[in-house]
């Protein structure tokens, strides 16, 4: 009787073992600081809400941290279960679910400081070459434009230093992540570009889950249920104030 308990003790652990690992989802995110980056406390403003919100939703989660069109290739091939940072484009919803809105991103355009652009339209942006952070998605009258010359590059800073030097006419980004990565360049740089007044827009931020991820709809309605509570009782808001929001 003792052997055939110890036994089953041994079996509730390795079922449990299993369902706590099945269970464990695998988050992703380009560095996009101050919203996501490894080296920040917590990995960022976005990692802290969303780790957060999964753990109040019951999901142990781990993160890694790798470049942008890599994370989404890797949430369409399922080996990532969730991409932290994703704005909403109607193209992915073929490989992803996503969550409701849980941050906001007013989107700036940058030129050479002394450009005389004034944006009132897209199609003031026409005779100017645009460094755009490949397979990202800025606002669908922007992406689906085919009279803008894009210009793909990997990452914003790849995008600043080509405006600083005069390879490119503009380029583009969220406000606060322009700002943070132009305080870390030098000041050659900073000094030579400057923000557009009239944003392109805003983009709301969300999680994208893999469709290839078992009760991939189960994970998005635990979340949104878990942000609209953290929402309630004030540990939403408390996470803005920490990272300065």
């Amino acid at each position: 009787m003792a052997a055939l308990l110890r036994a089953l003790v041994l079996l509730g652990l390795l079922l449990a073992y299993n369902t706590a690992q099945a269970e464990k989802l695998r988050l992703v995110a380009d560095s996009w600081p101050p919203f996501t980056d490894a080296s920040m406390p917590g990995g960022g403003l976005a990692t802290t809400i969303v780790t957060t919100a999964l753990h109040r939703a019951g999901f142990t989660s781990e993160f890694e941290q790798v470049p942008w069109a890599r994370a989404l290739l890797g949430v369409e091939e399922g080996r990532y279960d969730v991409l932290i940072n994703a704005w909403f484009n109607e193209s992915r919803t073929h490989i992803g679910a996503f969550s409701t809105a849980y941050l906001s991103n007013r989107i700036h355009l940058l030129k050479r400081k002394g450009d005389p652009l004034r944006f009132k339209a897209l199609s003031d942006l026409y005779p100017y070459p645009i460094a755009v952070v490949r397979d990202y998605a800025y606002s669908p009258a922007f992406d689906a434009d085919v009279r803008l010359q894009k210009i793909p590059v990997r990452n914003f800073s790849v995008a600043v230093r080509m405006l600083a030097a005069g390879r490119v006419g503009l380029t583009l980004e969220d406000e606060y992540v322009a700002r943070y990565f132009l305080q870390r360049e030098s000041h050659s740089i900073r000094d030579s570009v400057e923000f557009v007044e009239q944003p392109l827009g805003e983009n709301t931020l969300h999680i994208l889950v893999s469709l290839k991820t078992p009760e991939h709809q189960k994970v998005v309605a635990g979340f949104n249920q878990a942000i609209s509570e953290m929402k309630a009782d004030g540990s939403y808001e408390r996470l803005l104030k920490h990272y300065g929001f």
